[in-house]
């Protein structure tokens, strides 16, 4: 059996891209992260790819101001490079209609809160970790899903919480919820190539 080629999205820092990348070199999965692209060009996430040798791409509205362009040339390279799975981590971008068909379930997100609370249009980054002390709930957390045409809509693989505590500030809360990220990405990377993760009726059997 052939190894599952991944295309990792991101727009920052990429420490999810970082996780990815260190499960693969400790042997965690098998996957192949082929190619990572960012629709920014000084997204840290680049360096950390080129560090290891992944091939990189940047699609920004400087080098294609055509939406339409941009979404042709990021289908283009998900084929020439024969992805089989594509992982968005903390890429701040729309992924176009046609794109979200070619890949049906084979487009996973990870979202920093416990979807649907605090999803959807406007939600991510830090708006996500404000807003969840401006409500005051004792419990968040990260969720990962398939993409489907609604924004933090798609069947959801699995999440885990974290407390809340009533001192905690936007950076604590990011902190506790990233290092849950770097754990439940890699897992979904595994259980994909695996063969473990079947959708049914808009949920996710494992």
């Amino acid at each position: 059996m052939s190894r599952v080629k991944v295309a990792v999205l991101i727009s920052g820092g990429g420490t999810n891209l970082q996780s990815l990348i260190d499960s693969s070199e400790k042997g965690y999965f098998s996957s192949e992260i082929k190619l990572v692209i960012s629709n920014r060009p000084d997204a840290y996430g680049l360096t950390r790819a080129k560090n290891h040798h992944i091939k990189t791409a940047v699609l920004d509205r400087a080098t294609y101001p055509e939406g339409k362009d941009r979404d042709l040339k990021l289908l283009e390279m998900l084929q020439q490079e024969e992805i089989d799975l594509v992982v968005l981590a903390g890429y701040l971008a729309i992924i176009p209609q046609k794109i979200i068909e070619k890949y049906r379930n084979r487009i996973i997100n990870i979202h920093p809160s416990l979807l649907p609370s605090f999803g959807g249009k406007g939600f991510y980054g830090r708006k996500v970790h404000e807003e969840v002390i401006k409500r005051g709930v004792k419990i968040t957390g990260a969720t990962v899903h398939f993409v489907n045409e609604e924004t933090d809509g798609g069947p959801i693989i699995f999440q885990e919480a974290v407390k809340v505590d009533f001192d905690d500030t936007v950076d604590t809360i990011q902190e506790k919820v990233l290092a849950i990220e770097h754990q439940l990405l890699p897992r979904a990377v595994k259980l994909y190539e695996e063969g473990l993760l079947v959708v049914i009726d808009d949920r996710v059997k494992i």
